[in-house]
């Protein structure tokens, strides 16, 4: 009589055997598929929030801006098609893409995002090479210069209105003592100003997070490379050119699409500091204006979408360029 245990045995070992002969393709492929699945499994209860917390909201965005909802009744609204977008009616455009002071917050939103995260980029990146050195203190500097970052914008941008105030602010009084302005300038009312102040404002605050990121990519350059740079006497500003900043480009590219990305949806530092001001106003604080103060839900939603629109045209942009730079398609 045959023995159970010797059968199961040898069933397994000749499982074993098949599994290893088994061509090297479906085997990757088996691993492949569980991995996917593990995947999934993890990622769909993230999706499902993510759904319940962002989709719906843009849903119901969306769909009121196609409508002529008003806040006055939320409830009590019809359908009319894209004229909160662009409409030409009695011998006249009208509509968000029609509306002078829509596009003066784009130019506004623009301005903003290129010379911010341009200065945010460069200082960044003299303070990660500075804090990537070895020096006394080096962790003490790091903790310090995180703090601008750590500090909520709302908590900063109220600071900074106050440091700018044209009668109590110090940065006035100090101008003044060191002899660089005659008289006070009201740097967040004045239209030469009011906006120089808030990319200084956005600058002192996210300055850390570009060196942060910045630093992490240096930090994991192999040293041979600089070695080698350093027995062959070459410049240290050519070894960075050269080295530096090739290697580190991919996590910096990165950085600078987040902030890109942050600065375009930019509310609340402007807000704090300039209100509804024209002179500075963003796309974001031209929809909250329309759906708070006009109670436009419609325009407002339109607005809101179009926002929405340019970030996910940018952000689907740098993936499928970032697919084609490091051989995604293949």
């Amino acid at each position: 009589m045959a023995n159970p245990t010797v059968n199961s045995a040898s069933a397994d070992a000749g499982e074993q055997s098949l599994a290893r002969s088994a061509p090297p393709t479906r085997r990757h492929n088996r691993v492949h598929r569980q991995r996917l699945r593990a995947a999934w499994l993890f990622l769909i209860p993230m999706l499902v929030v993510l759904a319940a917390v962002a989709g719906w909201p843009l849903i119901r965005t969306i769909w009121f801006s196609f409508t002529d909802a008003s806040f006055s009744d939320i409830s009590n609204y019809s359908l009319v098609g894209i004229e909160n977008y662009l409409v030409y009616d009695d011998g006249a455009w009208y509509g968000v893409l029609a509306d002078p002071s829509w596009w003066r917050a784009v130019w506004n939103t623009l301005f903003f995002t290129v010379v911010s995260v341009g200065a945010e980029t460069v200082l960044g990146l003299i303070i990660a090479l500075t804090l990537n050195a070895q020096f006394r203190g080096r962790g003490l500097i790091r903790a310090a210069t995180l703090i601008p970052w750590a500090i909520p914008t709302i908590v900063s941008a109220k600071m900074w209105g106050w440091m700018l105030h044209d009668q109590f602010g110090i940065l006035n009084d100090l101008l003044m003592t060191l002899g660089v302005i005659a008289e006070p300038l009201n740097w967040t009312a004045n239209s030469d100003l009011s906006m120089w102040a808030v990319i200084m404002v956005d600058v002192w605050k996210t300055t850390p997070f570009m060196a942060l990121l910045t630093l992490a990519a240096l930090q994991m350059l192999p040293s041979d490379c600089y070695e080698a740079a350093k027995v062959d006497g070459i410049h240290p500003v050519r070894v960075f050119f050269r080295v530096t900043l090739p290697l580190i480009y991919p996590a910096l590219m990165v950085a600078i699409i987040f902030r890109v990305l942050d600065a375009l949806r930019v509310f609340d530092v402007i807000y704090v500091l300039t209100s509804n001001s024209e002179d500075t106003m963003s796309m974001s604080v031209y929809a909250r204006q329309q759906l708070v103060e006009f109670q436009d839900v419609g325009y407002g939603s339109a607005a809101s979408t179009v926002l929405f629109l340019i970030i996910a045209l940018l952000t689907i942009t740098y993936l499928y360029l970032g697919r084609k730079q490091f051989g995604g398609d293949a």
